[in-house]
């Protein structure tokens, strides 16, 4: 099907786009990072330079077409430029997550086979080292920052500064065989590979051609009128999908800067001095800068708070319906300018959302109140919904089209179609091409005219021919009364309540719904504060009378909302605990993207779960958990249970009527 395409614009791979951008708009900044405080930049031109003496330098190592070349660290310039170094000489970067422990990153690298690792720092340069003696394919590892390195054995560690400065001495001698690989790339060749986040078992390394990244780049950009003169904060993992097609594909298909901030600490702050104009976050980005800009608002004056809450109530009747270019009265227009004037824009300033043209969320569903909020400040906030395989898009939301609970229409030259049993299935230019190592999967997976099951379910509206998401397939069950059970939708409406960060739904072949609740620390915590309540941990916070009161108040709510869709009343919560520790990815309970590993969770808590089902109403429980450093440990509590009201579908049936 997409065989057939010539190269987009005659621009084959990442590599010939840099050069037309470098030649057509050299002088444009390209690469922005903060350090020390100080923004540095880099143009087009300069950015071509410093991959050409890298990429130079890879093949003065002994990079071979072919080999891979494994990246991990922060969203830095060179660690982007690594990436499309690598694929300069012939060779595949793979990049990897940076918090990944070295177990993870032992698998990831020995199942790719990678001779040659990037790492940003000396904590990347360790977890290697540690794990060296599994890796048999592994040679030569290349460090950014090297504080703390000095004293290493330099066997096989070479400084990053050190690669570049070899190549540029070596230039005359291998600038041409540098440039015979660059012509070899074509648009089957592979561009990257990118391993899944694992919910399910190991993860797979999803192979994605240059087609596959240019074709998705250039008709995502279109489909958003993306242009030069974007600017994005790139501080999303560099080993997920998003990242790589925000921050290498569309920004090198429409020549835009990239900016990188100083660190995952000072992300905020550089946010609002960047002021991107196209921004991308998952969910909950969005929910906690909510939940602090609401505790912000109950720390402020009685007069500033009155104008707060009173403006907000007048965008969410009309903000949204403005952006979408509906008709609004004159009064309320003028209401909202004033509006704008006092606490929108202001607000939008201070998050950061000042100059955003185009923003979008995806990953997990996001509670439509937080969407609505940020609509209805005027910021075009949308929806997609999309996976590694797909190279991102599968759908998205058209300007003026945009609601909480679709995720948009096909997107440009993807064909989606719905099987008998709800599953989402698609094709189209951004089809990987395989799973690496796994021809088994890849026919499990992708079928031989090319479409591919996402392991959603969901299906189109026939007002508005958008897609809906109900849940993951193998996620939707059914209870033991043949009801639908589908946990995501009532975890996503639980997420929504500022004080509740994760939760976990179980039902499935079950007469009733229980589920495990994480309290959002940050919000919680505050509260405790306020209210001269102390703590000396989050065990002791999430156990805290008042604190289950009020989980219980937005189980109950939810149980209504939830009794009002036919279909789902079902999924209603009767009983509920508040765990004594956060789901942690270092414990294996959630993936990288912070997925929730639901088997592995059913496994470790079994004890939990019998108690939620058997009456109980405590039950004493001991836990394994992974320090920072790597250390296990335990952590035991007694914890209480509750029981949540729930409404009947009669009940609701007559209240209706």
């Amino acid at each position: 099907m997409a065989h057939s395409q010539p190269a987009a614009g005659g621009m084959a791979s990442l590599p010939a786009l840099l050069h037309r951008n470098a030649k057509e708009f050299g002088s444009a900044p390209a690469y922005r990072e903060k350090e020390f405080g100080i923004w540095q930049c880099w143009t087009w031109a300069e950015a071509e330079k410093e991959i050409e003496a890298l990429a130079l330098g890879l093949i003065n190592l002994g990079v071979n077409e072919g080999d891979f070349i494994a990246i991990s660290g922060r969203n830095r310039p060179y660690l982007y430029w690594s990436m499309v170094a690598a694929q300069s000489v012939g060779a595949i970067p793979v990049p990897v997550y940076q918090d990944a422990v070295a177990e993870e990153m032992a698998y990831v690298l020995g199942h790719c086979g990678a001779r040659f690792i990037i790492a940003g720092d000396q904590e990347q340069a360790d977890k290697v080292i540690e794990i060296q003696d599994q890796l048999h394919q592994f040679e030569h590892l290349i460090y950014l920052d090297p504080r703390g390195m000095r004293k290493y054995d330099h066997t096989q560690l070479h400084e990053f500064s050190h690669i570049q400065d070899q190549g540029r001495a070596a230039h005359d001698e291998l600038i041409g065989e540098l440039e015979r690989r660059c012509a070899k790339l074509t648009y089957d060749s592979t561009c990257v590979m990118l391993y899944t986040s694992g919910t399910t078992g190991k993860p797979k390394g999803v192979v994605l051609s240059n087609r596959n990244v240019v074709e998705t780049a250039k008709n995502s950009a279109e489909f958003d009128k993306l242009g030069r003169e974007e600017n994005i904060l790139s501080y999303l993992p560099m080993a997920w999908v998003g990242d790589f097609i925000f921050s290498i594909g569309q920004a090198y298909w429409c020549g835009f800067c990239t900016n990188c901030p100083e660190s995952a600490d000072t992300m905020m702050t550089d946010l609002r001095e960047i002021g991107p104009s196209y921004f991308f976050a998952p969910p909950r980005v969005f929910e906690g800068q909510l939940t602090n800009v609401m505790i912000r608002m109950e720390d402020a004056g009685a007069l500033k708070r009155r104008m707060f809450h009173h403006f907000m109530a007048h965008a969410k009747k009309v903000g949204g319906r403005i952006l979408d270019g509906e008709s609004v009265g004159m009064m309320d227009r003028l209401k909202y300018a004033l509006g704008d004037l006092l606490v929108y824009g202001p607000l939008k300033d201070t998050l950061g959302y000042g100059k955003i043209r185009v923003g979008y969320t995806a990953g997990e569903a996001i509670g439509p109140e937080i969407f609505d909020f940020y609509r209805s400040l005027g910021i075009n906030l949308k929806q997609l919904y999309g996976q590694t395989e797909a190279t991102v898009f599968i759908t998205l939301q058209p300007d003026g089209q945009v609601r909480a609970d679709t995720v948009g229409v096909p997107a440009p030259e993807v064909e989606v179609k719905i099987a008998d049993n709800g599953e989402i299935f698609y094709r189209s230019p951004g089809t990987f091409v395989e799973y690496y190592k796994n021809s088994e999967s890849t026919a499990g997976t992708k079928d031989a005219e090319g479409w591919v099951a996402t392991g959603d379910a969901g299906f189109f509206e026939e007002s508005s021919g958008h897609l809906r998401i109900i849940d993951r397939a193998k996620d939707v069950g059914k209870m033991a009364d043949g009801s639908m059970f589908a946990p995501k939708f009532v975890e996503n409406k639980l997420k929504f309540f500022p004080d509740i960060l994760e939760v976990v739904v179980f039902g499935n072949g079950k007469d009733r719904c229980t589920a495990f609740i994480n309290i959002d620390l940050n919000a919680v915590g505050n509260w405790a504060e306020r209210n001269n309540i102390a703590y000396a941990s989050y065990q002791e916070l999430a156990g805290h009378p008042k604190v289950l009161g009020s989980i219980q108040s937005h189980v109950e709510e939810v149980n209504k909302s939830v009794a009002e869709d036919p279909m789902l009343s079902g999924c209603q919560i009767h009983r509920f605990v508040v765990l004594h520790k956060e789901l942690d990815a270092d414990d294996g309970e959630m993936t990288r993207t912070r997925k929730v590993r639901r088997v592995v969770i059913e496994d470790k808590y079994a004890d939990i779960i019998a108690a939620l089902y058997d009456g109980s109403g405590e039950i004493s429980t001991t836990t394994e958990v992974t320090y920072e450093d790597g250390r296990k440990g335990s952590i035991s509590a007694t914890l209480d249970i509750r029981d949540a009201a729930v409404v009947s579908a009669m009940a609701h049936k007559v209240a209706a009527e």
